[in-house]
């Protein structure tokens, strides 16, 4: 049995243990509810193996899900922003495994996205972006530059990208954007990140994280 490096995300479904699911295998033809159930499981399941950068690819998959205009969805299963600011913020210790830079990853994908849907997911990557700008220390996580200069990258305003997601996402989407940015300080880098937060001994675990925001469903 694997190892759990990292405490559970209080924003994603609850696992006993690691278990990777294969989406091509369990959502072989469409990208509907099961299709993002699975992905969010697969992001607590890389995020308590000490994976952050592989969890925050799933939450990708989980925002690529075709769920039309499916009932506003909430508790475990809500749209994963809070969950991704726990986890930049819980990871941007050093001490949870590699993050690498969601700031550019976020940029590159909002800025090259194709595909299905891809208005409604580009809008989600640059409120990504967002969330990752203030949620990390720029200092550490810059933007790419070099593409902003090359390219005349447009950054649409925080403000521009929620409009839009209100029209193009899911019922009750941008509810949970603006919760999640309620919280996006930088963490302090001596906070622990291990078996300190499972008994909730750290300011923001489980229990208090979840006091300080509340889930809008």
């Amino acid at each position: 049995m694997t190892v759990l490096i990292n405490p559970p995300c209080p924003w994603l479904p609850s696992l006993s243990a690691v278990a990777h699911v294969s989406i091509s295998n369990h959502c072989p033809t469409a990208k509907g509810l099961d299709f993002y159930e699975a992905a969010l499981h697969n992001a607590q399941s890389y995020w308590l193996a000490g994976k952050p950068a592989q969890a925050v690819l799933q939450l990708n998959k989980a925002w690529a899900a075709d769920l039309g205009k499916a009932p506003v969805l909430c508790g475990e299963c809500a749209p994963p922003y809070a969950a991704l600011v726990w986890i930049m913020k819980m990871a941007a210790t050093g001490k949870c495994g590699f993050l690498g830079n969601p700031v550019r990853h976020f940029q590159h994908l909002a800025s090259r996205m194709s595909g299905p849907r891809a208005e409604a997911r580009a809008w989600r990557a640059w409120l990504c972006f967002h969330l990752a700008g203030k949620a990390l220390l720029p200092t550490s996580f810059p933007r790419d530059g070099v593409q902003i200069l090359r390219e005349g990258l447009w950054i649409p305003s925080w403000q521009h990208a929620c409009s839009r997601l209100e029209k193009h996402g899911w019922p009750g989407e941008a509810a949970g954007v603006f919760a999640a940015a309620e919280h996006t300080a930088p963490m302090d880098a001596n906070m622990p990140c291990n078996g300190d937060l499972a008994d909730g001994n750290c300011a923001l675990g489980s229990a208090a994280w979840r006091s300080m925001m509340v889930k809008r469903c």
